[in-house]
């Protein structure tokens, strides 16, 4: 096995496949449950399906979320949130070994950091590109180490809007940044995903875009996407639906990945002016006419109680007394999630540090604009 530290630079999404005008992400998430022969497997099974390339992601489970942030229902009963992903960590070499192996099978790799730890051993790997994941589209810190690694950053926009998404370009560059659309619920309701958005995205930001999909059809929005004018498409893959991870309930088993891949490859070979009548023609116009929307950014409905929860924003790393300095060892950007309240926005987490709270804050939970004693409207999540 390569050092990690020499570990040369795979293909990118700018090199891929020149006979394929869509780049296929098979998204393995968390579904290896930490064994290098289950990913072995989900890799070649990726492979086997069609995709160009293989993704992971870097779990630390002190970058993404407090201990008491609530419980998660798995297949063997409910387990902490933040003891599931403390289960998911792994060293470096797993990773590593994940990156050669999809290589080996003729794909490119990818992975998704939380913080700056894990990016660090993204960058170490030698990866090509940074994806970044919808809930830490606001973690300006994280998006200005990965803009500064001058690398090609896909970046999800579910649970955003408008204005979260051009906060966060103006900090990766338009020209480095790939936008996917996409819906953060799971799963995600067809109806809603509003795919006009696809060719909005190129057209109002000047960006590359795409669709990392949650819908449980391995047809019907990847299809529709890849009309729309989708350049890249992410879809959650797992052996089977009931394997532990913790997307799984979600993804698409092997065969049905295939399925997808084969419908892209057909749209691929039709002239990009008759795509939209070949999509209505296979799944009928109404329901197309659905899928794509009006092509204006909005939460989507099933998002809409996720807003604020599972975006980034300031929280009390231990409980936290009334005159308390906050400072950047006492205070994180986290995911807020299950039962623990919303704090402050990243982007006002320089302009806080430094100052007493006036109240005490217990363990985990987000830090307040009166908490400080400041009267700022829109400087906090809504609770």
């Amino acid at each position: 096995m390569k050092n990690p530290k020499t570990a040369g630079t795979d293909r990118g999404l700018n090199k891929q496949n020149s006979s394929h005008q869509v780049f296929i992400i098979a998204e393995t998430g968390t579904s290896h449950n930490g064994s290098l022969e289950r990913a072995t497997e989900l890799i070649h099974a990726a492979a086997a399906a069609g995709a160009d390339c293989v993704k992971t992601q870097i779990v630390i489970a002190d970058e993404i979320i407090h201990p008491e942030t609530g419980e998660v229902a798995l297949p063997g009963g409910s387990i902490r949130l933040y003891d599931r992903f403390r289960e998911l960590e792994q060293n470096i070499e797993f990773y590593l070994a994940m990156k050669e192996i999809t290589e080996k099978a003729g794909m490119e790799f990818l992975a998704s950091p939380f913080g700056k730890e894990s990016l660090n051993q993204l960058l170490m790997l030698g990866c090509s590109s940074i994806k970044i994941a919808s809930p830490e589209l606001n973690h300006f810190p994280l998006l200005e180490q990965a803009a500064a690694a001058q690398k090609k950053i896909i970046l999800s926009t579910g649970v955003s809007t408008l204005e979260d998404i051009a906060a966060a370009l103006a900090v990766t560059g338009n020209l480095n940044t790939v936008l996917l659309h996409c819906i953060t619920s799971y799963p995600a309701p067809e109806d809603e995903y509003n795919l006009r958005l696809i060719p909005f995205f190129i057209d109002h930001f000047r960006v590359a875009a795409g669709v990392s999909d949650h819908s449980l059809d391995p047809l019907l929005v990847p299809s529709v996407s890849a009309a729309a004018g989708a350049t890249v498409i992410e879809k959650h893959i797992a052996l089977d639906n009931a394997g532990g991870g913790l997307d799984d309930p979600i993804a698409l088993t092997p065969d049905k990945f295939a399925m997808m891949s084969a419908a892209v490859r057909e749209f691929e070979k039709i002239p990009a002016k008759d795509r939209i009548y070949a999509a209505e023609a296979r799944f009928g116009r109404e329901r197309v006419k659905s899928i794509l929307g009006d092509g204006k950014k909005r939460l989507a409905e099933s998002e809409l109680r996720n807003y604020g929860r599972t975006n980034r924003s300031v929280h009390a790393v231990s409980g936290l007394a009334e005159g308390t300095v906050l400072t950047e060892q006492n205070t994180a950007l986290l995911r807020t999630e299950k039962k623990l309240r919303p704090g402050i926005r990243p982007e006002f987490y320089n302009e806080i540090i430094g100052k007493k709270l006036v109240c005490p804050v217990k363990p985990g939970d987000g830090i307040r604009a009166d908490d400080l004693g400041l009267d700022r409207p829109g400087m906090d999540f809504p609770l």
